[in-house]
């Protein structure tokens, strides 16, 4: 649930930074005890803007503030 809460949270912001990107959760099962965030651009390359693998203890660290995650995104569409 936890999981779920925090990526409701991220795509929420990021459709709020920028409505005409779509946002998906999870199009491929998702990778055990990880959160990560990555932009798929037009030409098929993935960048990614946030992983937690290998952060925390404590658990919250593996997870972004939604504007951290913003930020990411901005500065590699720029």
């Amino acid at each position: 649930r936890v999981y779920g809460r925090n990526a409701a949270a991220v795509s929420e912001a990021l459709r709020g930074a920028m409505a005409h990107l779509p946002v998906d959760i999870n199009p491929r099962p998702p990778r055990r005890n990880s959160f990560e965030v990555s932009l798929l651009k037009e030409d098929g390359s993935t960048v990614e803007l946030w992983s937690g693998i290998g952060k925390g203890p404590p658990r919250k660290l593996k997870f972004p503030q939604p504007e951290t995650v913003v930020e990411a995104l901005k500065s590699n569409l720029a």
